[in-house]
């Protein structure tokens, strides 16, 4: 067998493996070729529907391709993440989840099936929510302390939630404020705010992303924002620190998050391209009409940071609040 003969097969191997390279590495380059899947834990609608859609649209903008936005709501979005935990990490799976959904959810949750610290990672944040404290638009309340005072005067008193960020902070308020009241969990924001204007709910921390325009509409009525700061949009309600809830400030972030094992060119450009959408002049009025602000947040170091801030604040809360994981 001669030389030619004795390497060929070497060569080619090496030739193939070379093709399969360049392959790849032209596939990450032109990402996003085809569709991408963003993968949300709330319906259409909702708050974080909302601010989902805004930014997959401008992201179909800059890319010239689909983003698709899949509503998995229930289970205070667990089975969104593990949805894309479970997914192909080849930048077409995404999710856009909440501070409270990748740190809090394993204190409010037994048995998780997932890992979010090992099986997901950050791409950038996006925006901080602003969240509200709403009653029915037709009661007679009118400040925190007069709601205060009728819930300890009564009995059976309900509050609603859709996501582990409303039930800790609604939590917080009752332990700070000694106000009586049991939780109930709703798939949908619209459901509960049914039941706020018909006087199930006695009163609701909601995001306000969804809540801004309905009390703008008067559907709903807000006695206080959660924030140190008032919030533009509705500029007349109050921060709960200012409202007789004293120290509270509350405003979760959101980010963008991808299985683990995505390819660094990709975590990159997509990266690249949520801080352009955040530097666009049309990004800040939009967060500010629906209770948000922008954020952007990036890299290993500071996610760490901020993780572990994460992580040293809810055990403390979960327990002050007398919270069971369910």
């Amino acid at each position: 067998m001669g030389f030619w003969q004795r390497g060929l097969p070497a060569t080619i191997a090496a030739a193939l493996g070379m093709m399969a390279f360049t392959s790849q590495s032209m596939a990450q380059t032109n990402w996003p070729d085809k569709p991408v899947r963003v993968t949300i834990g709330f319906a259409a609608g909702s708050g974080a529907d909302i601010l989902t859609r805004y930014y997959t649209r401008k992201l179909e903008e800059l890319t010239k391709q689909s983003w698709i936005v899949d509503n998995k709501a229930g289970a205070s979005g667990n089975i969104a993440t593990r949805t894309v935990t479970t997914s192909a990490p080849d930048g077409y799976n995404l999710l856009f989840l909440a501070n409270s959904g990748i740190v809090g959810s394993k204190f409010l949750f037994k048995d998780l099936p997932f890992d979010t610290m090992k099986e997901l990672r950050p791409v950038a944040s996006f925006a901080s929510i602003i969240f509200i404290l709403v009653i029915d638009p037709k009661s007679e309340i009118k400040t925190v302390p007069e709601l205060v005072a009728k819930m300890k005067a009564k009995k059976d008193n309900l509050f609603g939630y859709t996501n582990p960020t409303g039930l800790l902070a609604a939590e917080s308020i009752k332990m700070i404020t000694g106000m009586p009241a049991k939780s109930v969990s709703y798939k949908t924001t619209a459901d509960a705010m049914r039941d706020i204007q018909q006087g199930s709910l006695d009163f609701m921390v909601m995001d306000g992303t969804f809540a801004t325009q309905q009390i703008k509409q008067n559907q709903l009525k807000a006695l206080a924002v959660t924030t140190a700061d008032r919030m533009p949009a509705l500029p007349d309600v109050p921060p709960l620190k200012d409202a007789g809830v004293p120290g509270f400030d509350f405003s979760p972030w959101w980010s963008v998050y991808a299985p683990t094992g995505t390819p660094q060119p990709i975590m990159d450009k997509l990266e690249g391209l949520i801080k352009q959408i955040n530097a666009m002049p049309e990004t800040k009025p939009f967060l500010e009409s629906v209770g948000s602000v922008a954020t952007f947040y990036t890299g290993k170091e500071a996610y760490a940071k901020l993780q572990k801030e994460e992580t040293d604040i809810w055990p403390p809360l979960v327990k002050a609040a007398a919270i069971e994981p369910q």
